[in-house]
């Protein structure tokens, strides 16, 4: 009886964050098509974007169930990103050319 009630309460957990998410969707349609600057328009439209990835990397990948998987999940995410901007500076190498090569 107790698995019983555990599985409703975890599906009914489920249900409300699947609703919650079709309300951001929603709320990202609304300002879409709202008559606003494109900065305005950017900045809104990925903090909704923000919150939405982090509800469901939390629920449907249960990082919030476990965290040494949230831990692991944050630490890979930062490492990935920092090593993206380490190759940023080679780039500018291809617009300006080498320069001991002139």
């Amino acid at each position: 009886m107790a698995t019983a009630e555990g599985h409703r309460s975890s599906v009914g957990k489920y249900v409300i964050v699947y609703v919650i998410l079709l309300v951001i969707a929603a709320l990202q349609f609304v300002i879409a098509y709202s008559n606003i600057s494109g900065g305005q328009m950017f900045t809104r439209m990925l903090c909704l974007a923000i919150v939405e990835g982090v509800l469901a990397l939390l629920f449907f990948m249960h990082l919030a169930d476990n965290r040494g998987l949230l831990w692991f999940f944050a630490i890979f995410t930062v490492f990935v990103l920092l090593t993206l901007q380490y190759g940023w500076t080679d780039s500018f190498r291809l617009l300006d050319g080498v320069q001991w090569a002139k």
